[in-house]
């Protein structure tokens, strides 16, 4: 289910947006537009305030271009965003990485260590549970059946712990990382995944609330999100904003910018770094459960 965080946190109420694109600006009447599409990481209106400062170091950086930060709904919005090609750059995890190459996308970096990507379980410091087969008959929640980190590692995780994630828990796809963690402090699962950068930002945002959670398991780390862009985006522009990317952490600037997202540095990267997520995903719906985009 998904949960209102104003319903109970009405002094931090966030503004509602509504409709299938939400950006940082109005577009340009006379500069050729690039849309950067972020997954949904956060709400709509936080992760375009976490994401417009690069945007804006973008526009001073390439002259003769506007670039501005869509954000998305949920994830099944986002999907719908890159499989139609609407947005000529995307950040988007891994397994939609794969499904981004199939209609003509490229990497040309990865955002973050790789060690940070990886799932974890949120609980209640008062829960009851311990072990993972102590969440048999019980509710976990994920923010969507796609999100990599947040939900096929974590249900991998549980597979490899004696749990059969179809039969023996209830799955609850919440729409969003900020949910699924509101979710177990809600009492309405017993766990929930998410990954560490959400994880971080609630701890700041919300201190009296993640107070009575803590992180009780962590799966292995895989490979971190992807920056890609649309194959016909001209190669002057692309060589542009990967070298924007690759040196942001450089500067005070660019570190202040990278720690608004919760991202370490950018690093080069290319298509062939996510290989391996190909047999993680091969491996994964052999054992567990197909992947679909919804």
């Amino acid at each position: 289910m998904f949960i209102i965080i104003g319903t109970f946190l009405s002094c931090k109420q966030e503004p509602k947006y509504q409709g299938p694109i939400f950006s940082d600006s109005p577009t340009s009447q006379t500069l050729p537009v690039y849309h950067f599409a972020i997954h949904p990481l956060h709400n709509p209106a936080k992760l375009i305030q976490e994401y417009k400062p690069l945007m804006d170091y973008l526009n001073e950086r390439i002259e003769g271009v506007k670039f501005t930060v869509e954000a998305s709904r949920d994830y099944a919005n986002f999907e719908e965003k890159y499989t139609n090609r609407k947005s000529e750059f995307i950040l988007p995890n891994p397994w939609q990485t794969l499904q981004a190459i199939n209609v003509g996308y490229n990497v040309i970096a990865m955002a973050g260590e790789p060690e940070d990507f990886k799932g974890i379980f949120i609980v209640r410091k008062d829960s009851n549970i311990n072990e993972p087969i102590d969440l048999k008959g019980s509710a976990v929640s994920y923010p969507s059946p796609t999100a990599l980190a947040a939900c096929i590692m974590p249900q991998y995780f549980l597979y490899t712990h004696g749990i059969n994630i179809n039969n023996d828990i209830e799955n609850k796809y919440v729409g969003s990382q900020m949910s699924s963690i509101m979710n177990v402090y809600l009492k309405n699962t017993s766990a929930g995944a998410t990954w560490p950068p959400p994880w971080r930002a609630f701890q700041k945002e919300y201190p009296k609330e993640a107070s009575e959670l803590k992180v009780l398991w962590e799966t292995e780390s895989l490979i971190n999100n992807s920056v890609m862009v649309r194959d016909d985006v001209p190669n002057h522009i692309k060589e542009k904003v990967i070298q924007s990317l690759i040196n942001l952490h450089k500067t005070k600037q660019g570190k202040e910018i990278l720690e608004g997202m919760e991202t370490a540095k950018f690093f080069l990267a290319t298509n062939k770094n996510y290989d391996l997520v190909k047999n993680y995903i091969h491996t994964f719906e052999l054992e567990v459960r197909k992947i679909e985009l919804k």
